[in-house]
């Protein structure tokens, strides 16, 4: 047996012996009734809300009239209703009496029953399109209004009735639990209410005010003009766009909404097809922010050759470097043992590249996928670490590409942490930033600075060098913790936190130890790591899961989040703050690295 595994399986052992007898608990130090979340008046559009709290007194607690139940620590979480408007929830306990004001207002778009709504009207902001491309002029109105017209370059146009859109849940709901998976779950338009709309083309370029909706209602005209001007913009010259920050964000549509694709490194160069306010429209089909780029003209749209590629050693890192005409923009996409970089606007006049012979890489193979978009498929070995991928980074030396491959570590048999970089980052931090609170009103800031402290100490004493974000209770945005990590590079970075739920939620039906990913090389690890914690603490799962996060977005290093448990769950409070528990937790972690890098050593 594996000693390690062996090691681990006697701890199991110990904790569920513990489970059995039951930990004895710290006490709130406090000596009245205290309620954590929400505040004494608070604004929200749930339908629901809980109240955490706790106190020492183990008289019963009874919110509006009815008795909570509490956990062997003395907290409670009930979820309450909320009815439209103001809400007055009395939580009391002998003589002490605390009340809170919730107010709940109505979620979603309020439609105007007398005319076109204007936060319904698209386009909403100023928009650029190309000369053919059809342009979606529409709006909501009441479902009685005849003769709806829409006018916009000289042109009036009809409107027609279009289908009730499908309100899709929002991503949130996944943590609620309240996933709906049918569009035929979804809230549908109002039937008093009708989206108009009217689709058409423009053979001439040209600027041109905002279109106005127009109709009749109640035998009375209504009229309301859109958020923004039409651009038609000519065939040349073009728009050209070239990146001017080290990473611009690049999104599916035009809204912070939209899923995120390959950032486009410094340098890369764009045509420019539409714009919708300050979002950007670039040719491959990815908006970026106005803000991250300068914009020139020029007679021909971007376009790049694909001659030649080669890989260098650069110590930790392989370089495959690859000559262009032109910073093209470039898609990097991941599967568990394959990465594929996608160069866009680019032809292939290529006969010969050479690469390294490199015993964790497999084969590298490359293909024209279509007349402007070439392909690197990189195939790791899967006999080799199991075809583990341990980090990329990508970026133009002016007009040369450049994709870094990260070697694997050097893994020693008997001691498979020593040596080896891990980052901890205790979640949250200063004097703005608490995070989540326990019913105690103890933050997250600091459970997460005492749980990393311990971690700490469990890798060093196997080896491991340990970089932390903060030793203290220090303010650090997610961007300062991810410069950290770019500038260390460690071969693992753990972000540390502990869980809560949007307003909506039922903490007490919710716990659960989670672990978070985005880049497919971290997947394996979060789920081993998730799956590890689990059974031999003897925890509940709240599951492994892909997320776009700020800190499992860095694609140079193996990038996990963890939530160690829901600090607003009152039985896994209790769990959450037992020092014994804390210590069990890191000595866990740390045996689940050391066992998952040993399977992983090269030999």
């Amino acid at each position: 047996m594996n000693p390690l595994r062996d090691r681990l399986n006697r701890a199991t052992v110990a904790i569920a012996t513990a489970a059995t007898v039951g930990l004895a608990l710290p006490r709130p130090a406090m000596a009245e009734l205290f309620v954590s979340y929400p505040p004494r008046e608070h604004t929200t559009t749930s339908e629901q809300i809980f109240i955490i709290g706790t106190s020492d007194d183990d008289a019963p607690i009874v919110i509006n009239g009815a008795p909570v139940e509490r956990s062997r620590g003395g907290h409670f979480a009930p979820t309450l209703p909320l009815e439209l408007g103001a809400n007055t929830i009395a939580v009391s306990q002998g003589n002490q009496s605390i009340t809170l004001q919730i107010t709940r207002l109505a979620a979603g778009t309020v439609y105007d029953t007398d005319n076109f709504t204007a936060a319904t009207i698209d386009p909403a902001v100023a928009i650029e399109r190309q000369l053919g491309e059809p342009l979606c002029l529409s709006a909501i109105a009441p479902a009685t209004i005849t003769n709806p017209t829409v006018t916009i370059g000289g042109q009036t146009l009809p409107l027609y009735p279009e289908p009730a859109p499908i309100e899709l849940p929002p991503n949130s709901a996944v943590l609620n639990n309240r996933q709906e998976f049918f569009p035929s779950n979804s809230t549908p338009l109002a039937p008093q209410f009708q989206r108009w709309s009217h689709c058409t083309t423009f053979d001439q370029p040209g600027t041109f005010a905002a279109p106005e909706f127009r109709a009749t209602l109640n035998g009375q005209p209504i009229a309301q003009i859109g958020g923004g001007s039409v651009t038609i913009a000519p065939i040349s010259p073009v728009a050209i766009a070239t990146v001017s920050v080290p990473e611009a964000v690049a999104r599916t549509g035009s809204t912070t909404n939209h899923s995120r694709l390959t950032p486009l490194p410094r340098g890369t160069r764009a045509t420019i097809t539409g714009r919708d306010g300050e979002w950007l429209r670039l040719d491959y089909g990815g908006w970026i922010k106005d803000e991250e780029v300068t914009i020139a003209t020029q007679g021909q749209p971007v376009q790049a050759t694909m001659r030649s590629a080669a890989m260098v050693d650069v110590g930790d890192w392989v370089e495959v470097r690859i000559p262009l005409q032109s910073a093209v923009p470039v898609s990097v996409d991941q599967s568990r043992d394959t990465l594929r970089l996608q160069l866009h606007n680019t032809t292939a006049e290529t006969d010969i590249i050479r690469w390294l012979d490199l015993p964790w890489l497999r084969g590298i193979q490359w293909q024209q996928l279509d007349p402007d978009r070439v392909e690197f498929r990189f195939e790791f070995a899967p006999e080799v670490h199991a075809g583990q991928q341990w980090g990329y980074r990508v970026r133009y030396d002016q007009t040369t590409l450049v994709l870094s491959l990260r070697k694997p570590p050097e893994i020693d048999a008997d001691r498979p942490l020593a040596g080896v970089t891990i980052l901890l980052d205790p979640g949250h931090g200063g004097p703005e930033d608490f995070g989540t609170r326990g019913p105690t009103g103890y933050p997250e800031k600091e459970m997460t600075l005492t749980i990393a402290q311990l971690i700490r100490d469990q890798l060093e004493a196997r080896g491991a060098r340990v970089v932390m974000t903060r030793e203290e209770d220090a303010d650090l945005w997610p961007n300062d913790r991810v410069a950290v990590i770019d500038a260390t590079e460690p071969t693992i970075a753990l972000s540390l936190h502990y869980n809560a739920l949007p307003d909506g939620g039922d903490p007490i039906a919710t716990h659960g130890i989670s672990t978070f990913w985005y880049h497919s090389q971290a997947e394996d690890l979060a789920r081993f790591l998730h799956n590890q914690l689990i059974t031999r603490l003897d925890r509940g799962s709240y599951g492994a899961i892909w997320s776009n996060f700020a800190l499992t977005r860095p694609s140079n290093t193996l990038a996990v989040l963890l939530e160690f448990g829901f600090a607003i769950n009152p039985d896994e409070y209790d769990w959450i703050v037992d020092p014994e528990a804390q210590q069990e937790l890191a000595a866990t972690l740390a045996d689940s690295l050391e066992i998952w890098m040993g399977d992983r050593r090269l030999d």
